[in-house]
């Protein structure tokens, strides 16, 4: 595992202002999560909150009632960091765990991974752990805000970090924990119907296939706890209702997983 040496980079986090951002659809996707997040820590009624407005936009405490607003977050079991490329034609950052894992073994994922103590905070977490998997410097990242917790199938809360990242940055992946590192086309998320995937299940020497959706994504297969991350983000970001479930096949009953 690559260990980080320079904690200072997570002293100055920059935050993506929404009025400064051209494309259209980030634009609404960071006034929305921003909303959001700034919610949970500011007593100005919502719709008051994120505008294009001069106030916004000259605000210099503005970055600072962001990130105060994440840092109060309560402490999740793990954070992942949902890293969107800033360009015309925006992407996803995407990884497949390494096979040889003990949990997740060769499932997609955001990148991402449990809180230390030492962190402080999801922020840290999320970033610290993307920079262990892939090399993303914290330095290059502009935080939009977070999603609501997600609960992994093994109990544990995770906290989804949303944020703005540069199109050319030379990632590399972790191989301890990381086999590839790819993207997923935003647009194609935000319209492409879901495909239902179907998984062997084991559980006291009984087997059940268990279908639920997801999407194929540069011939890997996204679904699980990263499928339920992106729904959230499409849901809130551009009110895509996605049903999101686990079903015994041939049974019709839902699993609560």
């Amino acid at each position: 595992m690559t260990v980080i040496h320079d904690f200072e980079s997570f002293d100055e986090l920059a935050v993506a202002r929404p009025a400064f951002i051209r494309h259209p659809r980030l634009r609404q996707l960071a006034e929305r999560v921003q909303q959001q997040t700034l919610q949970m820590l500011s007593e100005t009624p919502p719709n008051s909150l994120v505008s294009a407005s001069p106030f916004t936009l000259y605000d210099k405490n503005y970055n600072n009632r962001v990130l105060q607003s994440l840092y109060q977050t309560p402490i999740a079991d793990a954070s992942v960091l949902v890293a969107i490329t800033r360009e015309r034609r925006p992407k996803l950052l995407l990884t497949r765990r390494a096979a040889h894992m003990k949990s997740h073994a060769g499932e997609v994922s955001c990148a991402g991974g449990k809180y230390e103590l030492s962190d402080g905070n999801n922020v840290v977490t999320a970033l610290r752990e993307a920079c262990e998997e892939t090399a993303l410097p914290p330095n290059k990242v502009q935080l939009i805000g977070q999603l609501p917790i997600q609960t992994s199938k093994s109990g544990m809360s995770v906290r989804p970090i949303v944020a703005l990242i540069a199109p050319d940055l030379p990632l590399v992946p972790e191989v301890g924990e990381i086999s590839r590192i790819f993207w997923a086309d935003f647009e194609t998320l935000i319209t492409q119907p879901t495909t239902e995937y179907a998984i062997e299940y084991t559980m006291l020497e009984q087997t059940a296939t268990i279908l639920t959706p997801s999407w194929e994504v540069d011939g890997e297969t996204v679904w699980g706890l990263t499928g339920k991350v992106i729904a959230n983000l499409l849901e809130t970001g551009f009110d895509r209702q996605l049903e999101w479930y686990y079903r015994l096949k041939d049974s019709g009953i839902e699993l609560d997983r």
